[in-house]
């Protein structure tokens, strides 16, 4: 489906939402709300942190699309509406004391390593290393500040061009090149002088260092939250841009962070019938 296809499917289910479609709202939604999950989930780290961040979009993004005004593609004004609420929201858990890189290397330096062997779990081993390595991964992004992170999300991971991301970060283009640019020196070069899935000269293992993220809770044998529902890897579902940025290809670094899955919404913690029940949706769209 062409961009202006795609387009006009989501000017036509928001003006029938507008006009008090249930089911049209319904569909919107469910169209929409995987995207948002995701970039929440990488965003914090943490699948229930992501899934009450994404109500809460959710839910200004339905309380607020009266106000769509189709300048933009419907999706790049939601992202805007995440981004917002994104950079302003209060601190969970998980940003409470947030890391620098420098203090980030020295935990995973200090995590002694264990060979799985050693213990007995219901999961595969294979998957447990793998529920590390994302965990770990989407740590390092925490190092980053909030504005950071956003913006390697939108065009690192998901390839948003610089138009769209300037539009989405409410920036210049250029200045959402040099912002993406930093952001990726930080992390890469921290990956590049720690990371063994980068640099083969560097210690730290995967495999090693599991024992130790299942010790100290950021992996939980039992339910592994990476890897439940998954869609697809994130580089089968972005959209690539016609053109990369100048003089870019793709580094190894960005192939692994695309290389994490991309996961549905969990239905069972929160269905599209009970957001639209809520007060907020209700009151808006004056639905019984």
């Amino acid at each position: 489906m062409n961009d202006n296809k795609k387009h006009d499917q989501d000017y036509f289910l928001i003006e029938k939402s507008i006009n008090g479609d249930k089911m049209a709202l319904e569909k919107l939604i469910k169209k929409h709300q995987d995207w948002i999950y995701n970039v929440a989930l990488t965003f914090i780290g943490d699948r229930e942190e992501a899934l009450d961040i994404m109500q809460e979009v959710l839910i200004k993004v339905i309380t607020n699309l009266s106000s769509f005004q189709r300048k933009s593609a419907f999706r790049t004004w939601l992202f805007r509406i995440t981004k917002n609420h994104f950079l302003n929201m209060k601190r969970g858990k998980h940003e409470r004391n947030t890391l620098t890189f420098e203090q980030f290397g020295q935990g995973i330096d200090n995590l002694s390593d264990e060979s799985l062997n050693n213990y007995s779990y219901a999961t595969e081993n294979k998957l447990l290393i793998k529920e590390a390595k994302i965990s770990c991964m989407k740590g390092m992004l925490l190092c980053l500040d909030r504005e950071q992170r956003m913006i390697f999300i939108i065009g690192e991971l998901f390839e948003f061009s610089d138009r769209v991301g300037s539009e989405i970060m409410e920036i210049s283009k250029v200045n959402f090149r040099v912002k993406l640019h930093r952001a990726k020196e930080q992390l890469y070069n921290f990956m590049n002088n720690k990371c063994g899935l980068i640099n083969k000269n560097n210690p730290c293992r995967c495999a090693r260092k599991t024992a130790g993220f299942i010790k100290m809770g950021f992996v939980d044998p039992v339910n592994l939250h990476f890897q439940k529902n998954t869609i697809n890897s994130i580089n089968k579902i972005v959209e690539k841009k016609v053109e990369r940025y100048k003089d870019e290809v793709v580094s190894e670094y960005q192939k692994i962070y695309q290389e994490h899955p991309f996961l549905k919404t969990p239905t069972d913690v929160l269905s599209v019938k009970k957001l639209l029940s809520t007060k907020a949706v209700r009151q808006t769209f004056n639905f019984e």
